[in-house]
């Protein structure tokens, strides 16, 4: 089974650290407004073989809000994975690989192709734990999307900062995940499709496009399937199988990685008339990604 370092990091019993540098920046805020631009959601669109994309005045699909409020690095401030170098609005953290863990999004009014809205994000949590994988800290943002009506989306965000794991050790396996679905898509990610996506959301992660580093750097077999874009993937999806119902909540967990030119699934079920559970099942059987949608009336 192709398994990776980055699955370990939520499969063990992890312990909370005492001492805590980074406290002094919870509760930081930051703010940035922005045009929900047309040619930017017609770019996704594209990017995942949408018929139809969204228009000004249309509303914004659930979690194409990721595609805005991105700041603009300078490629000199980059640090060598390509992400922007530590410290600004997020802690310095000491540690050097850094990944987008889970998130828990509420929709609650449409956030309308072609205007203008702020981004409020406040750091609300910062722990440190101990895990079988080595040292851990945990950020937790929250994001409040407003525009002229109000707020229409809030995230809770959790970032995740570990260990860089030594050349050389050994690979977890997994076990093939249970949960029968009563509905399922085959997606087969390609380069294209996350060259696309790094760029709409001006992502400089080198796991996504750079194979050698993505192998001999943070011991992947392969490109990376960016984690927000399998969440996006399966919110579309609880959308068509909501039967026109508005999305209002839908939260995610990322387990294991998805990787390029290897087909994983999309699956989901009921669990009552108002919500869905979701997940991704990678191309061995197992658990890439857990999920629940909740819809309104």
């Amino acid at each position: 089974m192709l398994q990776t370092r980055l699955s370990r990091l939520f499969c063990f019993m992890s312990t909370p650290i005492n001492e805590n540098p980074y406290q002094e920046w919870v509760g930081k805020e930051e703010s940035v407004t922005e045009l929900i631009g047309e040619r930017t959601s017609q770019a996704m669109a594209a990017t995942l073989d949408m018929k139809a994309a969204p228009r000004t005045g249309d509303p914004l699909p659930p979690g194409w809000q990721w595609l805005y409020f991105i700041p603009s690095v300078a490629r000199s401030e980059l640090g060598i994975d390509g992400h922007p170098a530590k410290g600004g609005f997020l802690p310095p953290v000491a540690l050097p690989r850094r990944m987008w863990a889970s998130s828990r999004v509420e929709y609650r009014k449409p956030l309308l192709v072609g205007s203008e809205a702020m981004r409020r994000s406040k750091i609300l949590k910062v722990s440190n734990k101990q895990g079988k994988a080595g040292a851990l800290c945990f950020v937790t943002v929250e994001h409040t999307i407003s525009d002229d009506g109000g707020i229409c989306r809030v995230e809770e965000q959790d970032i995740v900062y570990k260990e860089a794991t030594p050349p050389g050790t050994p690979l977890a396996t997994t076990r093939p995940y249970e949960a029968e679905a009563q509905w399922t898509r085959i997606v087969t990610p390609d380069t294209t499709l996350l060259f696309r996506y790094s760029a709409l959301t001006f992502n400089g992660h080198r796991i996504h496009y750079d194979l050698d580093y993505a192998r001999n750097e943070e011991g992947y077999p392969q490109l990376v399937v960016h984690g927000p874009l399998t969440a996006t993937l399966l919110q579309q999806y609880a959308v068509e199988l909501g039967r026109g119902r508005d999305l209002k909540q839908f939260d995610f967990r990322a387990v294991s990685p998805l990787f390029v030119d290897r087909a994983f699934t999309l699956e989901a079920r009921e669990e009552d008339d108002k919500s869905l559970a979701l997940w991704a099942r990678g191309p061995d059987g197992e658990l890439a990604m857990q999920a629940s949608a909740r819809f309104g009336a």
